[in-house]
């Protein structure tokens, strides 16, 4: 079966849920500090508008341990989407309480509510604990469209039980479909050559995608905290750095598998390292053959790494990116990740990026329109590509 799609479902004059992603990265004052999550669910918002509809938003901001808590009220991100719509957004402090549904239920076409963060509720994250929680969320709508896929890998009341309540009425919106559709050309008929950067702190988060592309990449680029796992079961210093010893063996294993099959991987040659965690630490560097030295930790790829990694990807036809190279949050260690973006930006080929603080580096430098596709959620992406599906999608599929 095919996923059904907005654009097949009749919403003129109904009340549309609409499940987006409006998890924004905040500031101490609580200002949103990167809107692309919001802007993302625009088109979606603007058809079913422009249809003759109207638009109820659900989302989910933080982990406020289901219940209340004012630091992850989803006010800011109505005031917000307000702006960007050039229209009024109503806002209510409640889901599922009488208020919601006499809002919803006075609801006119062409207007728009959202409703307060669905985690304030342990039904959203344990639908099996308090399923009325998802049959009062299906009573305040005609119809239902899931277009947040950043949560579409979780398996809670609003991404993968609302469906069910409408059988028929049901539909994923555009960027869910745009998502699914730039990720699966990646895992069915990738232009080749096609190569794989996977950065970010952990192996253990990321090995089920690179087994995952390992019969499918012509070959990996491995950067990033989890790098020092991989350098460590190779027998390298890593002095301090973060790596995970449990995870030494099915490294080992990882890279067994890919000499196996001749894909080669290419790790850091060199290091920033520092003395301290710490944007203002004591910096060097050193190349991964005379290792890192105790109590210094790699911090970035050096400019060796960079050099290599940059003339071994010019050939690529397709690039999956997940996870900076460094750690790029401190300016002082941001120059591996962000000289990468910058030279993937200009190659002429098929670029997928996979969401997460992958998305903040190239946001940073303004270069979201240099990329074929980013991607809106990290983890939806990394086990889309490992499984080929998501509970979101199958639930509409199955509805």
């Amino acid at each position: 079966m095919t996923m059904p799609v907005l654009q097949d479902l009749d919403v003129q004059g109904k009340k549309v849920l609409v499940r987006v992603d409006c998890n924004v990265p905040l500031d101490q004052a609580g200002k949103i500090t990167d809107d692309t999550r919001i802007r993302e669910a625009l088109p979606t918002i603007r058809y079913i508008l422009e249809k003759g509809g109207s638009v109820i938003l659900l989302s989910h901001l933080g982990r406020p341990k289901a219940k209340p808590d004012p630091q992850f009220s989803l006010k800011g991100c109505a005031d917000h989407l307000a702006i960007l719509l050039g229209q009024p957004v109503l806002f209510h402090e409640g889901c599922v309480d009488e208020g919601a549904r006499n809002i919803c239920r006075s609801l006119k076409p062409g207007q728009v509510v959202m409703l307060e963060n669905l985690r304030f509720h342990k039904g959203e994250e344990k639908p099996e604990e308090d399923p009325s929680f998802t049959e009062k969320l299906a009573s305040l709508g005609d119809l239902y469209v899931n277009d947040a896929f950043a949560a579409a890998h979780r398996a809670h009341a609003s991404t993968a039980r609302l469906a069910h309540f409408f059988p028929g009425k049901c539909a994923a919106g555009f960027l869910l479909q745009k998502e699914i559709l730039q990720l699966s050309a990646l895992l069915s008929s990738p232009e080749v050559p096609f190569y794989a950067i996977i950065g970010g702190s952990k192996v253990s988060s990321k090995l089920g995608v690179l087994h995952g592309l390992v019969d499918k990449t012509d070959a990996f680029f491995i950067g990033g905290g989890m790098a020092y796992t991989f350098l460590a079961a190779l027998g390298k210093k890593i002095g301090s750095s973060i790596y995970e010893p449990d995870m030494l063996e099915k490294a080992k294993d990882f890279l067994a598998a890919c000499q196996k099959r001749s894909v080669p991987v290419f790790l850091p040659e060199d290091h920033v390292i520092a003395d301290a965690f710490s944007n203002d630490a004591q910096k060097r560097i050193v190349t991964s053959s005379e290792g890192i030295p105790e109590n210094w930790q790699g911090m970035d790829i050096g400019p060796r790494s960079l050099a290599v990694w940059e003339k071994a990807l010019i050939p690529a036809k397709t690039i999956f990116w997940n996870g900076p190279v460094g750690v790029f949050e401190f300016p002082q260690f941001a120059h591996g990740t962000q000289s990468l973006a910058r030279f993937l930006a200009g190659l002429h080929c098929i670029k997928v990026v996979g969401g997460g603080d992958s998305i903040a580096a190239i946001s940073s430098l303004h270069l979201e329109n240099q990329f074929t596709h980013v991607s809106t959620g990290g983890g939806a992406a990394l086990e889309f590509i490992e499984f080929g599906h998501l509970p979101g999608i199958d639930a509409l599929i199955q509805a």
